[in-house]
This record gives C-alpha cells, sequence and structure tokens, in this order.
C-alpha cells in the first residue's frame, strides 16, 4: 500500500510545495504527510523506510530552493501541536522542533528571558535553526541549547546533551532524520531590557535584508575574513539577473524572486555570480541555498 492509504488522514498525494516555501517555488511532493503525533510521526519513518520511500524534512520552507520538477518521496510538515509547543521551567525553554522561531523569541521576551533576542530577523523552524546553527556576530543559536531530542533512523527517541553536539558556522553534527525539541538555558533579565536589545537588532538587520515584501533568499556563505556580498560587489556583479531572478539592491548576496520566477531562474543566477566571483577575485563561493 501507498502512504496515501497507510495513513489517508495525514497524507496527501501530488501536493504542491511553493505555498509552503518563502520564495512560492517548486514542484509538487508525491506525498505530504502532516502527523499529528510523535507516535503517528515514527510509523510513518518506519513505513517509508520499509517501503523504501524516500524522506525529507520540510519547516519554515525560507532557505531552502525547491526545483520545478515533481518530488519524489515522502515530505513530513511538523505542524501539530506536539511538535510546535513552547514551555517555559525557571530559565528553561523547550520548544518543539517545528516551532517557529520568532515565536519562541517573542515568548521568551514576553517572560523576562535573554539570549535569543539577538536572532530576531532570522526565519525558521526550531528544528532547523538548530541543525544550520543561525546567527551571526550578534550570536548563535548554539549558545543557548542545552540539549536536543531527537528521533533516530531506527525510529528511537534519544536525548543529546550540550557537550554531545558540535556546532560550527551555520552548522552542526545534528544529522538525525528529525529533530522533536530543543531545550534552551537562558538568562532572567527586566523584558524592557531583552526587548530594547530585540529592537536594535531587528533594526540593524532588516536594513541589510531586501526589503519585507520580497520574496528573497539569501544565495552564499560568508568565507573566513570576508563576506559573500562584498565580493559579488567586488566582481561587479550587483545588478546581476537570470529570468525572474536578481540580485537584491540592499544585498547582493540575496536574489530577490520577481513573480514568474522558476527553480532555474535561481540557480542560474547563483552559478553565473559564482562564476564571475571566482574569475575576478580568486575566491571560491560556497552555496548556503538549500536546493531540493
Amino acid at each position: 500500500m501507498s502512504l496515501a492509504e497507510q495513513f489517508p488522514d495525514i497524507t496527501k498525494r501530488n501536493q504542491p510545495l511553493a505555498p509552503f516555501t518563502h520564495l512560492k517555488i517548486g514542484g509538487p511532493a508525491e506525498f505530504v504527510v502532516q502527523p499529528r503525533s510523535v507516535d503517528e510521526l515514527n510509523a510513518v519513518v518506519n513505513a517509508c523506510q520499509r517501503d523504501k520511500v524516500s524522506v525529507r524534512m520540510l519547516g519554515g520552507g525560507f532557505n531552502l530552493l525547491i526545483k520545478d520538477d515533481p518530488v519524489p518521496g515522502a515530505v513530513i510538515r511538523l505542524t501539530a501541536e506536539p511538535f510546535t509547543f513552547l514551555r517555559r521551567e525557571g530559565k528553561r525553554v523547550t520548544a518543539g522542533g517545528g516551532a517557529q522561531l520568532f515565536d519562541l523569541i517573542a515568548f521568551t521576551v514576553k517572560n523576562g528571558l535573554g539570549g535569543l533576542e539577538t536572532l530576531v530577523g532570522i526565519r525558521g523552524t526550531v528544528g532547523g535553526s538548530v541543525r544550520c546553527n543561525v546567527g551571526d556576530r550578534s550570536g548563535e543559536i548554539c549558545q543557548t541549547v542545552r540539549n536536543v531530542t531527537v528521533l533516530t533512523d531506527t525510529g528511537n527517541v534519544q536525548v543529546r546533551g550540550r557537550d554531545e553536539l558540535t556546532f560550527t558556522e551555520h552548522q552542526s553534527d545534528i544529522d538525525e532524520p528529525v529533530i522533536l525539541s530543543v531545550e534552551f538555558e537562558l538568562e532572567s533579565e527586566p523584558p524592557p531590557t531583552v526587548m530594547n536589545r530585540l529592537l536594535k537588532t531587528w533594526i540593524q538587520r532588516k536594513a541589510a535584508e531586501p526589503l519585507s515584501f520580497q520574496a528573497a533568499v539569501r544565495l552564499f556563505r560568508n568565507p573566513p575574513g570576508n563576506t559573500a556580498a562584498s565580493l559579488i560587489d567586488r566582481a561587479q556583479m550587483t545588478k546581476s539577473r537570470a529570468g525572474g531572478a536578481e540580485l537584491s539592491e540592499r544585498n547582493s548576496n540575496y536574489a530577490v524572486a520577481h513573480p514568474g520566477t522558476t527553480a532555474r531562474d535561481i540557480l542560474q543566477l547563483a552559478e553565473t555570480v559564482r562564476a564571475k566571483v571566482k574569475e575576478r577575485t580568486g575566491v571560491s563561493l560556497e552555496r548556503e541555498l538549500h536546493v531540493w
């Protein structure tokens, strides 16, 4: 039996993925599954392994480009309450892996807990944000992580403590298929103090990004001691365009997708820019954008 036949209440066939991504680009998935509990998620993952169905986890779809072709296998979205909850115990906050990072930050600020407010403006789910160790010079999410609860590829729920985890710039060693929840260790502070830091960071971050109404994604990682945007500027590629995609005037390391843009346009733009930067500066840029 197919996934749709085994889990008819939570599975849709040939579901367009574009509405679930920030760019609003992407072909349909063979199956989109939205489990309602950890047990149901485990059953889906086990069925996929048994039937040799590929599995992809789709979070907020913010740093993701889905190609225009159909996506085979199962795409799992963790949108139910067991995956999106927020819970406080003293200075510790536990968040479901499917919770939105913005909601977590708002929750901590409201409760007078500092440590995550400098991540304001970064979009994504909690699980995806920890897996990719989001952040910048103002702070990284790993600095507040106490432990991570994961679902292994064999269906076991495990808790990995901070001393068992390795984080680097925009990366971690979390390779389990699902992050179920994350516990953060924060600091008690007056809510107005935390809010002031949040607002300052928000203003600075938004000033260096495309306009909020634009569908845009960051293309490349910053190389050591430099920024991808400055290298693109030096290579005189700031006005580059491919089809409906063009580099942002506010930050050339972002591709803006205008109406009608295809995944092929974004990929062509990124490759053209990467090749010219290499030719004119000698630096090979590494793509940060995830592509399905």
